[in-house]
């Protein structure tokens, strides 16, 4: 990983080089971002967040550029070292970051902020908080993977516990409970107990051999679909259904689909529940240019497009059509509301 500073510097001349924008009122507008640890190019919510600057840049012509947080303990550094009147919104990117982010706010309120993966209550007027419903999309993918699965178990783990890690533990766990309700089946979720509140969590978000290691216990314990919940560290898991081949052990990815973010194991994904922070980052963007910018919550769910499940890719034979069927009736549910997605 290059130097926060190269890092930073790197994405500052590559936003310059970009084709100017059609609005003129894009012109001198500039959008900073703060990552979480993990790296920008995390396969996972740094970069699909990320992704939604570069949006911007292509469709609005805005400048983008952004740090990088090697630790926990560079979130204020790197906040403040973006005030001053260079950002026109500065968006900080994941739930570790909310406080650090409040605390700039508080302190600088004609600063604009986004923060992904945090709503604040009350409402912070200069921040706008981006969250998601991703239970629902992850509700799609238990359902799938009780479906799915040979052995009847299927597992995840979290890289911490926190609110947007057990958000996608929750759904998949009850669409888990779903499926076995419909079809009378007893398909086991192993990694967590939503009633309890407790499972399995490396508590990081970087080491690929915890993501290996988590995944082979699961598997261990009879789990041949496993759900990651825990950005770059899944990345392992990932390279153990690549070892004992996709019969024995197929993955779900998180955050961005990891059929096209994880291009040398892709085969080794069923599906992801795709956190579209591209898409809510774009909104916010264009907000804040048009001058609508307003403190408060822009929320993705599965009508509006901020969630979803991913396509099968190579392993669309292997769902039967009845499946599929059933899934497009489920999400069709949660969207009007006659399936409540909850324990």
């Amino acid at each position: 990983m290059m130097p926060r500073f190269s890092r930073f510097l790197t994405a500052t001349v590559l936003a310059a080089g970009m084709i100017a924008a059609p609005g003129a009122f894009a012109a001198d507008f500039n959008v900073c971002q703060v990552t979480d640890t993990g790296g920008i190019d995390d396969n996972s919510f740094n970069q699909t967040a990320w992704k939604g600057v570069l949006d911007a840049q292509a469709k609005l012509g805005v400048k983008g550029r952004f740090l990088e947080s090697q630790a926990e303990t560079d979130y204020d550094a790197n906040i403040n070292s973006l005030l001053g009147g260079q950002c026109d919104l500065i968006i900080t990117v994941g739930f570790l970051l909310g406080d650090a982010t409040k605390k700039a706010a508080e302190a600088n309120p004609d600063q604009k902020f986004s923060i992904v993966d945090y709503a604040y209550d009350p409402v912070i007027p200069n921040i706008e908080g981006q969250v998601y419903a991703t239970d629902q999309a992850a509700f799609l993918a238990g359902y799938l993977a009780a479906g799915m699965t040979r052995t009847g178990a299927v597992g995840v783990f979290g890289g911490i516990n926190i609110p947007p890690v057990t958000i996608f533990m929750d759904g998949f766990s009850w669409g888990v409970d779903y499926y076995n309700k419909q079809k009378g089946t007893s398909v086991k979720v192993l990694g967590w107990d939503p009633v309890k509140r407790e499972g399995l969590f490396t508590n990081n978000f970087s080491s690929l051999d915890d993501g290996r290691a988590f995944a082979q216990n699961l598997f261990d314990e009879g789990a041949d679909i496993v759900l990651p919940v825990a950005g770059p560290v899944g990345l392992g898991s990932a390279a153990l259904a690549d070892e004992l081949g996709v019969e024995k052990l197929k993955i779900v990815g998180v955050d961005a689909d990891l059929y096209l973010t994880d291009p040398e194991k892709k085969h080794v994904y069923l599906t992801s529940i795709m956190k579209r922070m591209d898409a809510t980052v774009l909104q916010v963007i264009e907000g804040a240019m048009k001058g609508e910018f307003k403190g408060g919550v822009v929320v993705g769910t599965l009508a509006n497009g901020g969630v979803d499940l991913a396509p099968f890719h190579d392993m669309d034979a292997m769902v039967p059509a009845e499946l599929k069927s059933e899934l497009e009736a489920i999400r069709k549910g949660i969207v009007d509301g006659r399936i409540k997605v909850g324990g």
